[in-house]
């Protein structure tokens, strides 16, 4: 295959993959009496901005419980997934296998059967319809992913470093805090960068934790626009741009960590 061929394949592919972001943007644009044109429009001839008014009147409370449930999540994570990572990485307990393997069995359990479980325990423990409900709902999705990048990660710096610590008089704590959490940002910013966007983008957690909370995140912002009759598809749109400007800055700005942190642990020396 020639190099222009394979530059006109690379092209069109790439088009496709973007295409529903540019009709999400089009329709975030178009008039509710034009969302039924045939055929569409494929440009917002007479574009509007009543669904971006929509969100700056409607859905900013939503974005800030999303924004708070993001970094909430991202918190809690980092706390308990770093020192464990650590612990399995470093000090090698007995079971660190099973332990992985456990946390790997951890991720293909579907979303909504632990919601059912959530709702069950939430419900007697009064904790229904908060906002550190979901926060706690939505890190038990990433903890073990992030434990699982964090003892890659560690499993990869040098041995010297910590021996060097506890020579000179280090605890293990002292070790890890001074010593590997530096070493590791990568690792910290990949496991923050997932965190936020699983907890940014939850559906399934929110519409079963939180459907009857004062604080909802986007998510739940976005289908309240669904009704049985209506479905103001600009305001929808609208919304979802707005929620997706942070996740494509964040992804932007830590693109190089992300790559530095997922492939660290996997070539050994």
């Amino acid at each position: 295959m020639t190099r222009p061929l394979k530059t006109a394949v690379g092209v069109v592919l790439t088009a496709v993959m973007l295409f529903p972001l540019y009709w999400m943007i089009n329709v975030s644009l178009t008039r509710d009496t034009d969302m039924r044109h045939d055929p569409p429009y494929l440009i917002p001839v007479h574009g509007t901005l009543e669904g971006y008014r929509a969100v700056v009147d409607q859905q900013l409370p939503y974005l800030g419980s999303s924004l708070l449930i993001g970094v909430g999540t991202v918190l809690l994570t980092v706390v308990l997934a770093a020192p464990a990572g650590y612990a399995l990485a470093k000090l090698r307990p007995r079971g660190a296998r099973l332990i992985s393997l456990v946390l790997l069995v951890a991720q293909m359990i579907p979303g909504i059967i632990m919601a059912m479980g959530f709702y069950a325990v939430y419900l007697r423990a009064g904790v229904l319809n908060t906002l550190p409900g979901l926060i706690l709902a939505d890190s038990t999705i990433a903890v073990p992913f992030a434990v699982l990048i964090f003892t890659a990660f560690m499993s990869g710096i040098p041995e010297e470093l910590t021996q060097a610590a506890l020579i000179d008089g280090a605890s293990r704590w002292r070790t890890f805090r001074s010593v590997i959490l530096p070493v590791s940002r990568n690792a910290i910013v990949t496991v923050s960068l997932f965190a936020f966007l699983w907890a940014w983008s939850d559906f399934v957690f929110a519409s079963t934790l939180d459907g009857g909370g004062t604080h909802q995140p986007v998510t739940l912002g976005i289908y309240h626009y669904i009704g049985n009759n209506n479905q103001q598809w600009n305001a929808i749109m609208a919304t979802a741009v707005i929620a997706s400007i942070p996740t494509a800055i964040l992804l932007i700005i830590a693109q190089r960590y992300v790559a530095a942190g997922i492939t660290a642990g996997a070539v050994k020396d």
